[in-house]
């Protein structure tokens, strides 16, 4: 049963991963009449499902008694305010992060983000140095540097991208400082909830009730800050469709495969979940949305980008 876990949790992240980059690379580009939809409001609603679904989670664990439910979530989380108030700093960056993914998708195709996104690998690797004091060999950091060299190659422009205009020029440097804001923020704030759900009993789903919480807070302050204008003027569900909602259930999904895979699986088989995420993403990049056509620069590196996400789980238990 514990292996059957495993290989449902792989493939669950591996669709998960790679629908949400293709769902929401397609539904920030496509062209429909009428306004589009607000990245900030997806992101809360996003947040509100996932304490949805953890709730309910909780009440399977809880041998489907309200009753039960309710002195968990009472005992757990009101009772509770300090361990509670430590999930408001990842929550605050995780809410950060999903609003750059937005803006990264909204300005670069989907294969280029997913092999630029893996630099949060690196910056993981030196949070979790530095925060959980963990100690990484010499093929460990000889990786981490064929990774940067790798997105490096991505990045590096063409020369028909030389000959574009400022405007895509523009663009695609707004989506590369999002996609590496997006690589610090995941990188801190996953070892801070490492850090948070290793010092704790506590069950993950609980934790992430928590985050989602704090992270539907700051998702709404955000909502009013930047689009506040325009929630008022047009709604809060303005431009949404079945796309919208299809990339809303899948960002809501990502932190529950994620906490699955984190319960029965491990590393290794989360890291070629990722690599072949890449792959997929590439593909259909390439001959559905037709929006990415591979350089030799971008084929040879991806490559390596692919295997260092095996090289770097895999290591340790050679």
């Amino acid at each position: 049963m514990s292996a059957n876990l495993k290989y449902v949790s792989l493939g669950i992240l591996v669709f998960q991963t790679t629908s949400l980059v293709l769902t929401m690379r397609y539904s920030r580009t496509l062209k429909e009449e009428g306004p589009r939809y607000l990245s900030s409001t997806a992101v809360v609603v996003a947040e509100l499902l996932k304490i949805m679904a953890c709730i309910l989670l909780v009440y399977k664990d809880s041998k489907c008694s309200l009753r039960a439910l309710n002195r968990v979530l009472h005992d757990e989380i009101l009772n509770k305010p300090m361990e509670t108030l430590k999930l408001a700093i990842p929550s605050g960056i995780y809410t950060l992060q999903n609003n750059l993914l937005y803006v990264a998708l909204s300005n670069l195709d989907a294969a280029t983000y997913q092999v630029t996104y893996q630099l949060k690998i690196l910056t993981t690797a030196l949070f979790s140095v530095s925060m959980l004091s963990k100690k990484l060999g010499v093929y460990q950091w000889l990786s981490l540097v064929i990774l940067m060299t790798g997105v490096a190659f991505v990045q590096w422009p063409s020369d028909s991208q030389l000959d574009s205009k400022e405007l895509s020029a523009g663009s695609q440097f707004v989506g590369l400082m999002a996609v590496l804001t997006a690589c610090f923020s995941s990188g801190f704030a996953g070892v801070y909830f490492e850090k948070i759900l290793k010092e704790t009993k506590q069950s993950v789903w609980i934790r992430n009730i928590q985050l989602g919480f704090f992270g539907s807070i700051f998702g709404l302050m955000g909502v009013y800050i930047y689009d506040g204008e325009l929630v008022s003027k047009n709604g809060f569900f303005q431009g949404y469709n079945r796309l919208t909602w299809i990339v809303v259930v899948l960002q809501a999904l990502g932190g529950l495969v994620i906490a699955a895979v984190i319960k029965y699986a491990d590393n290794i088989l989360k890291g070629f979940a990722t690599s072949l995420s890449i792959i997929l993403s590439t593909l259909i990049s390439y001959f559905w949305l037709q929006d990415f056509v591979p350089t030799s620069p971008y084929s040879s590196m991806k490559y390596w980008v692919g295997q260092v996400q095996w090289l770097i789980p895999v290591i340790p238990t050679l």
